[in-house]
C-alpha cells in the first residue's frame, strides 16, 4: 500500500470543518484505492499564536518540511486584528510559502454548468469559463525590500519595493508554459510594462521562454485591461500568467465568476517535493461551528494534491466527477442555494461527495 504524509493544517475559524471533510474523502479515497494517507495536524495562524506567541511555530514548520504535502484551511480572526503586523495570523501565509519556496499558485475558477446563474454575470457571458490563473508567490510587493514607514520631510513615508530577479520570473514562466500545454495551449502573461520597469523585465523574460513553447501561443496584456477583459469575456483566457500582486487581485476578480468563493481550489508549488493546498477563501470566523460553510474549494484542493504532487490525475477526475455530480443532482450549501434544490450542511455536502466517489 503507498503511503502519503500529509502535514494538515486547519488553521482558524472554518478551518477545522473544511478540512475535515476534505479529509473524509481522502479517507474514501484510499479505501477505494488502497492509498494509506497519513496526516499529521499542526496549529498554524492565531490559533498558533494563542499557544507560541507566534503564528507559524518551529514545530509546524519541521512538519511541513517533513511532509509529501500540506492541506492547509485558513487563517485570521477579527479578533487578532489588534496584533501588531509581525505576529498577525496572516503572517503565517506569506512565512510558510517563503519557507517552503512556494513561489507558483494554482487557482482555477471553474464555472459549474449548475450554477452558472449564481454568477453576477450574465450566462452567455460566463457559461463555459474555464481559466488556470498562475501566480508568482514569494516576490514582488509582499518580499521586496527595503520596506517600511518612517518619517521623511517631516511626514510618514511608506514604501515597498516590487522586485523580480530574472531567474525568479523564469522558472514561473516554464510551469505557467507546461500548465498552459497540458491544457489548450493557449498563455496570457498580464504585466504593467507600459509603466514599470520591473514588468518589463517580466514581459522580455516571458517572451524569451516562449522561444522553447512554440506550441503554446502567448499573448501579453496589461493588468488594467486583463481586469476588465476578465469581466468583459472571460472565455478568451484559458491560463493567465502573472506577479504576485497582479495575481492576488485578478484571481479574486476571477473567483467571483462561479458566484462563490467556497467553490475554488489552490496549488501552491515549489521547486521541491513539497507543495501547499488550500481554498481561495478566508476562515469566515462569523460561521464557525454553524455547520454551514462550503466545503468544496478544500475538496477540490485535496484533488489537486492528487495530482500535482502525486501525480494520481485519474484519481483527482474522480473527486471532481463526485463534485459535479453531487451538484447536478441538486445539493447546494449555503452559499449557492437555490431555489429547487436541498440545501445541505458542510458535514453533509462531504458525506454526499464521499458516496458519489464510492459508488459514482
Amino acid at each position: 500500500m503507498t503511503t502519503y504524509n500529509i502535514a494538515l493544517l486547519a488553521g482558524d475559524g472554518t478551518g477545522k470543518e473544511v478540512t475535515d471533510e476534505a479529509v473524509k474523502v481522502l479517507k474514501v479515497i484510499g479505501e477505494k484505492y488502497s492509498i494509506d494517507f497519513n496526516f499529521e495536524p499542526a496549529l498554524i495562524g492565531g490559533c498558533a499564536y494563542d499557544k507560541f506567541n507566534t503564528p507559524l511555530p518551529e514545530e509546524t514548520l519541521n512538519i511541513a518540511k517533513k511532509s509529501d504535502a500540506v492541506l492547509l484551511g485558513a487563517v485570521g480572526d477579527w479578533k487578532y486584528d489588534n496584533l501588531p503586523p509581525e505576529v498577525r495570523p496572516e503572517r503565517a501565509l506569506l512565512g510558510i510559502r517563503k519557507e517552503l519556496n512556494l513561489f507558483a499558485n494554482l487557482r482555477p475558477a471553474t464555472v459549474y454548468p449548475e450554477l452558472t446563474e449564481l454568477s453576477p454575470l450574465k450566462e452567455n457571458v460566463v457559461s463555459g469559463t474555464d481559466i488556470m490563473i498562475i501566480r508568482e508567490l514569494t516576490g514582488d510587493v509582499y518580499f521586496g525590500t527595503p520596506k517600511g514607514i518612517d518619517i521623511k520631510n517631516g511626514e510618514k513615508f511608506g514604501y515597498n519595493n516590487m522586485c523580480y530577479y530574472e531567474s525568479e520570473i523564469k522558472r514561473i514562466a516554464h510551469i505557467a508554459f507546461k500548465v498552459a500545454r497540458a491544457r489548450n495551449k493557449k498563455l496570457c502573461s498580464v504585466d504593467k510594462a507600459n509603466v514599470l520597469d520591473v514588468s518589463r523585465l517580466w514581459r522580455e523574460t516571458v517572451n524569451e521562454i516562449s522561444k522553447e513553447y512554440l506550441d503554446v501561443e502567448l499573448s501579453n496584456m496589461y493588468v488594467d485591461n486583463a481586469s476588465m477583459q476578465l469581466i468583459r469575456n472571460p472565455r478568451q483566457f484559458d491560463v493567465i500568467l502573472t506577479g504576485n500582486i497582479f495575481g492576488d487581485i485578478l484571481s479574486d476578480e476571477a473567483s467571483m465568476l462561479s458566484g462563490s468563493l467556497g467553490l475554488l481550489p489552490s496549488a501552491s508549488l515549489s521547486d521541491g517535493k513539497i507543495a501547499m493546498y488550500e481554498p481561495i477563501h478566508g476562515s469566515a470566523p462569523d460561521l464557525k461551528g454553524k455547520n454551514i460553510v462550503n466545503p468544496i474549494a478544500t475538496i477540490l484542493s485535496a484533488a489537486m494534491m492528487l495530482k500535482y504532487s502525486f501525480n494520481l490525475d485519474n484519481i483527482h477526475d474522480d473527486i471532481v466527477n463526485a463534485v459535479r455530480k453531487t451538484l447536478k443532482d441538486g445539493y447546494r450549501t449555503q452559499d449557492i442555494a437555490q431555489s429547487g434544490m436541498e440545501t445541505v450542511g458542510t458535514d453533509k455536502m462531504g458525506n454526499l461527495i464521499c458516496d458519489r466517489v464510492l459508488h459514482g
